[in-house]
């Protein structure tokens, strides 16, 4: 007998779609019948329409050897056999995200950010699988899978979707800051741990076993939670900060590594306040509060005495180049029973050294109230201490790397102990150690002094916004031309002249990095200036921003190192501000200060390294 047949048909299109004219720098989201689809479902191939672009390979395959057009001028895509069935068997509406710079050739102060930063930081720093480009995924214990570090509708993680997104839409960056963070547990240095946390302690991903300082999952401690939720993410295992290193570098971009210090004390504890005396400390407090047990200036304070030595020595510790060992990309340690700060950047200067070299090393950020404690004779301890892991860096990085200390924008120029009218230039022997090549700056400072209505000083501007009356306060306005003595003086925009007894202005002005790098540095102690300069040679090392922004929030300019965060001591606005959101505001920072270092006359070359 016969039996019925059945057939299927599926059916298939080759096609090209214009999508504006050219030259664009990348597409981004894909939607068919406004639903979004993963570029991995397409093989799709992206004409940029620059004036050269050659005919498309599948078109030209089907029309002829020199028979289909470039479509020179046009971006357009072709998507190779696409499979309609999922449509209903026809073409679906297709929507595309195209990114677009303005054109370059505007000039530094008119050009889109796109043109404009050479440089970015990849944070928040934490996650434990956030830099790891193989997929992950952590079992549930239900039979279910959980990406850890596939967010994204494209197909691959999310690391790589963030540097593709990067490529398209910020051609002219060549440089990645690789941030990762170990924690804290102390502002009172003596008594800090550091060390890397995680996150949980339930399963790892078979693939990938969190592994960072020398041990894994069970042995590390946990990141601070509120609820069942926690405050940071983990500390990035050690193979996923290879593979972002790995995958940072493929794409052209030079990696500076830099290590990150978070801090965890939550509201509440125990520990008391160096600073205050109080029973308690803030919450997860910036780590350039870290200090003595008791702060310069407090009661009982070991600031200028051998105690102090010995708290410094402590936080940095004892461990040694030689007390890691490496198997392939995996570190083992073997030294001091310690969670110190050389064991933070020594285990990663090892891990850059596997990777496959990186090309800067940060030795450490923004530990301004570390770097002001004086020893006995009034030495400078940490100042030291970091000398010595630079050290101890370039021999296990060596000579080709760049190594560098990311200095406070309110650190790197010297340190006026409170109650004095001394300048001293404490961190001048780490700028001028031979192992040092770059001097960092988080660079925070004020571009804008603005207020509400038109009776306030700047009104004249018209605008916060003003590219010109922001990059004015670059070299001028507050920290360069004049302070504030006070709050009241603040409120009422009274504003002091700074001026030098010896003619040498720069010596106070915190913003007037061009003065601060061009010329000798002679102290200020006693009301005398010291008639020998320290060990600065004057333009003898380049400046980097190693940081730098502003919050999006109206008058953020004000303050650019404020941030709202609510479960931080550290939060709060800018002054004069209202809190509201301001994108505006920081795009016209970044276009301020990027754009007004691009101009070589604001950016001169050495004229001792070239």
């Amino acid at each position: 007998s016969l039996k019925p047949a059945t057939v299927s048909y599926s059916y298939s299109v080759s096609l090209a779609i214009a999508l504006c004219e050219g030259e664009v720098s990348g597409i981004g989201r894909i939607w068919a019948d406004g639903a979004e689809i993963s570029r991995s479902d397409l093989s799709i191939t992206l004409h940029r329409g620059t004036a050269d672009q050659l005919p498309d390979p599948t078109i030209e395959a089907i029309e002829g050897l020199g028979e289909a057009p470039a479509y020179r001028g046009v971006a357009y895509v072709v998507i190779d056999n696409l499979d309609l069935g999922r449509f209903g068997n026809r073409v679906p509406q297709f929507n595309f995200e195209v990114f677009r710079p303005a054109p370059a050739d505007l000039g530094p102060n008119n050009s889109d950010l796109a043109h404009l930063v050479r440089g970015v930081a990849l944070v928040p720093g934490t996650g434990e699988y956030a830099l790891a480009t193989t997929p992950l995924y952590r079992d549930d214990g239900f039979g279910r899978n959980i990406p850890l570090n596939l967010h994204t509708n494209a197909a691959a993680s999310d690391l790589d979707a963030s540097l593709d997104a990067l490529s398209a839409q910020v051609p002219g960056c060549g440089s990645v800051s690789l941030v990762v963070s170990w924690f804290g547990d102390d502002l009172r240095c003596g008594d800090c741990r550091v060390e890397p946390l995680v996150e949980h302690h339930g399963a790892d991903p078979e693939a990938m076993p969190w592994r960072s300082g020398g041990i894994g999952r069970a042995a590390a401690g946990q990141v601070p939670m509120d609820g069942n939720r926690p405050v940071y993410g983990g500390t990035p295992a050690d193979q996923s900060v290879v593979e972002g290193i790995r995958a940072i570098a493929a794409r052209g971009q030079e990696v500076m590594f830099y290590p990150f210090l978070m801090m965890t004390q939550q509201q509440g504890n125990s520990l008391p306040d160096p600073w205050t005396g109080a029973g308690s400390q803030p919450a997860l407090p910036w780590r350039g509060r870290i200090t003595t047990s008791a702060a310069p200036g407090q009661a009982g304070s070991p600031d200028q005495t051998s105690g102090a030595e010995t708290e410094v020595a402590a936080f940095f510790g004892t461990a040694a180049p030689s007390d890691f060992a490496l198997s392939g990309t995996t570190i083992s340690y073997s030294g001091p029973n310690e969670w110190s700060y050389r064991r933070f950047i020594l285990h990663y200067a090892h891990l850059c050294a596997a990777a496959g070299g990186v090309g800067a090393f940060c030795i450490g950020s923004e530990l301004r109230s570390l770097t002001q404690i004086r020893g006995a004779g009034g030495s400078f301890p940490a100042v030291a201490a970091l000398r010595a892991l630079a050290a101890d860096v370039r021999a296990i990085l060596g000579p080709g790397v760049k190594i560098g200390y990311a200095a406070d924008w309110s650190e790197y120029h010297g340190y006026q102990p409170v109650g004095t009218g001394d300048k001293l230039f404490h961190l001048d022997p780490l700028w001028a150690d031979p192992n040092i090549d770059f001097i960092g700056i988080d660079h925070y400072m004020p571009l804008a002094d603005w207020r509400e209505g038109e009776a306030h000083a700047d009104a004249e501007w018209g605008a916060v916004y003003d590219i010109g009356y922001l990059q004015s306060n670059i070299e001028g306005g507050e920290g360069y031309d004049w302070y504030y003595a006070g709050p009241a003086a603040r409120k009422a925009q009274l504003r002091t002249p700074i001026s030098d007894y010896w003619g040498e202005d720069w010596v106070w002005r915190y913003k007037d990095i061009r003065g601060w790098w061009s010329n000798p540095h002679h102290e200020r102690i006693g009301g005398s200036r010291s008639e020998t300069p320290t060990a600065w040679v004057p333009q003898s090392k380049p400046i980097w921003l190693t940081e730098l922004g502003c919050a999006a929030v109206d008058k953020g300019a004000n303050e650019p190192n404020k941030f709202v965060d609510a479960k931080s001591s550290e939060s709060g606005l800018p002054y004069a501000s209202k809190g509201l959101r301001d994108d505006l505001m920081q795009h016209s920072y970044l276009r301020a200060l990027l754009g007004y270092y691009l101009e070589l006359a604001n950016n001169p070359i050495s004229e001792v390294t070239g």
